[in-house]
């Protein structure tokens, strides 16, 4: 399987960006609950992609907002590793 699509439409600094923010909201703002943070982060990728892309096309919304998705799995995978697994 080639999965070379995935990083032709990946977009880097949405990425950073969404993982600042999800760090930001998971450990500043007690009042958003855990569950409602992936689907932030998957507008707030969208926005980033369209204002650092070339403009509002259903293009930058999609891949802002599956990079922005990507974020939190990334942010999981880098906790698990740190952490350790869960059946050590």
């Amino acid at each position: 399987m080639n999965l070379d699509f995935v990083f032709d439409h990946f977009v880097p600094i949405v990425l950073v960006a969404c993982l600042v923010i999800g760090y930001i909201i998971k450990k500043s703002l007690d009042m958003i609950p855990n569950k409602y943070i992936p689907m932030i982060l998957a507008v707030a990728g969208a926005f980033i992609s369209c204002v650092a892309g070339s403009g509002l096309t259903l293009d930058n919304v999609v891949y802002g907002a599956v990079t922005g998705l990507a974020s939190t799995g990334l942010h999981q995978a880098f906790t698990r590793i740190i952490e350790g697994s869960e059946g050590e």
